[in-house]
């Protein structure tokens, strides 16, 4: 007994398959590209915690000398107002001012900040909304 095969019938599901594969492929390659930028973030996530924490132990620390009556190199002092800086990383820096009277002290400022921001510039005429034909 001899059978016939319809080309078009085993060339469909050929081209089904092949589709089928290859979707899978591209949905297999997305998946790994989210899972390794997913991992990056969190890498990236956790330094910059972690560099924070350093930093923010390391202004502690030099708080503490401050109230033992030591005055760390790199602290700028204003009478009974104490400020200093400390890198958290290569943009940012823990910027600190401290006010101590005796064994008391307040904290006036404990920031962390982009170091480019804290150039003051100079201000800029901006346009108030009124229009004086005159000028």
């Amino acid at each position: 007994m001899k059978r016939n095969f319809s080309l078009s019938t085993i060339g469909g599901s050929a081209l089904m398959m092949i589709f089928a594969v290859l979707c899978l492929t591209v949905f297999a390659v997305l998946s790994l590209s989210t899972a390794k930028a997913g991992e990056q973030l969190s890498e990236g996530s956790r330094n910059a915690v972690v560099n924070y924490y350093e930093a923010d132990a390391e202004a502690e620390r030099i708080l503490s000398a401050l109230r033992k009556g030591d005055l760390p190199d790199g602290v700028e002092t204003d009478g009974s107002v104490y400020a200093y800086r400390v890198p958290i990383d290569g943009r940012q820096s823990l910027f600190v001012e401290v006010m101590i009277n005796g064994t008391d002290y307040t904290v006036l400022r404990w920031q962390a900040a982009v170091e480019d921001s804290m150039i003051e510039e100079e201000p800029q005429n901006l346009w108030d909304g009124t229009f004086d034909p005159m000028e």
